[in-house]
């Protein structure tokens, strides 16, 4: 008695529900119904394709009342498979799209033997003596791939000069050390 009461007061409830809801629920119910009826020896979880997944990600954007239909997996399952579709998408959109090739081994060793060899060499003078040679290579790539070593100085500190110079200058002979504060 109790159940034919449950099956009316359920009948009542669904004839005052919107049309789309009842048509989104029976939608998932009979999903899940033919998931379960698949003639295959495995589990309906491990069963579950693509398309399948697809489906229940949809329905949890779609329908408000997902999670009352859901009866093969919990859930946080289905959660779980929408993080995993938003993480394929952006990777799918973030992909090299092709662009420039990169510079082969000798071009790069090249231009770290040509920086390191002349350190007062700009990226516009490598560039030039790169396209000399035929080589076609543009100046952030050669930032790029410059020697990083220690900087020498492109002229003389003034520690040296002062010590060149500081008998002519002061009249004095001894360490330029003695001499600074």
């Amino acid at each position: 008695m109790l159940e034919l009461l449950w099956l009316v007061l359920a009948g009542v409830l669904a004839w005052l529900r919107p049309r789309q809801d009842l048509v989104a629920e029976n939608l998932l119910l009979r999903h899940q119904l033919a998931v379960l009826t698949r003639p295959t020896r495995r589990r309906p979880r491990a069963q579950l394709g693509v398309w399948d997944k697809l489906l229940w990600i949809v329905a949890r954007r779609l329908c408000a009342a997902w999670r009352e239909h859901l009866s093969i997996v919990t859930p946080g399952t289905v959660v779980r498979w929408h993080r995993q579709g938003w993480r394929l998408f952006w990777r799918w959109k973030s992909r090299s799209r092709g662009g420039r090739p990169h510079l082969s081994a000798e071009v790069r060793e090249l231009i770290a033997t040509m920086s390191g060899e002349n350190p007062l060499w700009g990226t516009e003078r490598i560039r030039g003596e790169l396209l000399k040679l035929g080589i076609v290579v543009s100046n952030r790539s050669i930032r790029r791939y410059r020697w990083r070593g220690p900087r020498r100085p492109s002229s003389q500190t003034w520690r040296t000069f002062l010590a060149n110079h500081a008998r002519r200058l002061f009249g004095y002979g001894g360490t330029v050390a003695s001499m600074l504060p």
